[in-house]
């Protein structure tokens, strides 16, 4: 069961006896499903992309999915739907929060002295 609380929920290729999940396209696969349900509702072309709620990655060499609980707030239905599959395929799931990735620092410029 996920907390209320939670801000985010990583659903983790990885089964509850530590098997890797296949297909091995998976993520891709549940985050294409639900890329109609994004802030301001599906728009033409909308298909195309990922919704923010719903992101496919990789984290520490496992496939997952980053569910947002916006997207509980906005479509019920929806997350329940992520949830399921999740239980239905006996995935681990975590509760957390995804940090942006550091900033990289600029590139010098070509033939700039080092300090």
């Amino acid at each position: 069961m996920v907390s209320p609380a939670a801000k985010e929920v990583f659903i983790l290729g990885i089964t509850q006896e530590g098997k890797t999940f296949r297909p091995s396209d998976w993520a891709e696969r549940l985050a294409g499903v639900m890329s109609q349900f994004r802030p301001g509702g599906a728009a033409p072309g909308s298909h195309l992309s990922y919704s923010p709620w719903c992101i496919p990655t990789m984290l520490d060499g496992v496939k997952c999915v980053v569910v947002n609980s916006e997207l509980r707030e906005h479509e019920p239905m929806a997350w329940n739907f992520v949830l399921n599959f999740a239980h239905d395929n006996q995935l681990q799931v975590r509760e957390g929060c995804l940090l942006p990735d550091a900033v990289e620092k600029p590139a010098d410029p070509p033939g700039a002295k080092k300090p």
